[in-house]
């Protein structure tokens, strides 16, 4: 299998790199192809990407992406928005489950997913800039809210069979359109069902976050409701995601390119590491993932981490660590 590799911008450059070399220590055959594309590539052309990195990242089918920089600069495109787009990822997959020996702001125990909307919403790129106003068009259709809630139900069948609906119904009509359309997929599908606005959402995620288990919503909300759970999970550095469709999927941390870290060699490598093991589960490469996720779990509970963890190791060191023990796992 091709693996299109995507370090990106500031950090993406090291955090890729460190889970590569857990990568190779499964010993998987995968040919990789790296790109340049990013903002530091904008700067150089003139383009952050081509349609030349298109067409090499659909021949691969799957990218591991590191991190973007996106300037405030209304010529720059967002990488990521066209990403999506192009290979229809319209599922974001954002699991939060704390590891057993990070301390966490909550000491309650919790296991839940963030499934978003990934195409369309604030994110629709459809936006017109005018010297008085500024308009971005919130796009909500049938097909995308009924098949995000298919990924959502179908992801609830292999866990706890119910579903949170999170939207703003009370005020957006294109939110009363995004529900009444998931609670009809929940209903087809036999899924135990309720909703939740999202800014009472955003207080009971932190107070109660052991209450949910799958948790669908559009893209913007989905996007700040991740980066507010991972907060409780540990923190960013911490947390993979997967953005899927039907045919092509892309794997990445949720941390951004934390330039002002960038070059340091502390960034912690552990949310591009369990990246992979997302890739690799979605490969059907079950037994690799897991020992990934245990080499995880006791390289931490050694004390081997980043300064963001209260460790004083480097990305490269966490990561030959965990690359080690997935080894000797292995052999077991």
């Amino acid at each position: 299998m091709k693996l299109a590799i995507v370090p990106g911008d500031g950090i993406g450059k090291e955090v890729i790199p460190a889970a590569l070399s857990v990568l190779d220590a499964t010993g998987l055959d995968i040919e990789k192809i790296p790109l340049e594309i990013g903002y530091g590539k904008w700067e150089r052309t003139g383009s952050a990407i081509t349609d030349e990195d298109i067409s090499i990242i659909k021949e691969c089918g799957c990218v591991l992406f590191g991190a973007i920089t996106t300037p405030p600069d209304p010529n720059y495109k967002s990488v990521l928005v066209r990403l999506r787009k192009e290979l229809d990822l319209y599922a974001n997959i954002r699991p939060f489950s704390p590891l057993t020996t990070v301390k966490l702001p909550c000491a309650k125990k919790f296991d839940f997913v963030i499934v978003r909307e990934n195409t369309e919403g604030m994110y629709s790129g459809v936006e017109e800039l005018q010297e008085n106003a500024a308009y971005t068009t919130r796009v909500i259709t049938r097909r995308g809210s009924e098949r995000i809630a298919e990924r959502a139900c179908a992801l609830a069948k292999t866990r706890k069979n119910r579903v949170t609906i999170v939207h703003k119904a009370n005020v957006l009509k294109s939110d009363t359109f995004f529900r009444d359309i998931c609670i009809e997929v929940a209903k087809r599908n036999g899924i135990s069902y309720n909703e939740m606005l999202v800014d009472s959402m955003a207080y009971d995620l932190i107070l109660r976050p052991e209450r949910y288990d799958v948790i669908v919503t559009t893209n913007l909300f989905g996007d700040i409701l991740s980066d507010e759970a991972a907060a409780i999970a540990g923190g960013l550095g911490l947390c993979p995601s997967a953005n899927t469709g039907d045919r092509y999927a892309l794997f990445e941390p949720i941390h951004g390119s934390a330039p002002d870290i960038a070059g340091k060699g502390i960034a912690n490598p552990i949310a591009a590491i369990l990246s992979v093991k997302m890739m690799l589960e979605w490969m059907g490469r079950t037994e690799e993932a897991g020992c990934i996720g245990r080499a995880v779990d006791s390289v931490l509970r050694q004390g081997t981490a980043t300064p963001d963890l209260g460790g004083s190791q480097s990305t490269a060191e966490v990561s030959g660590a965990v690359a080690k023990l997935v080894k000797r796992i292995q052999k077991r």
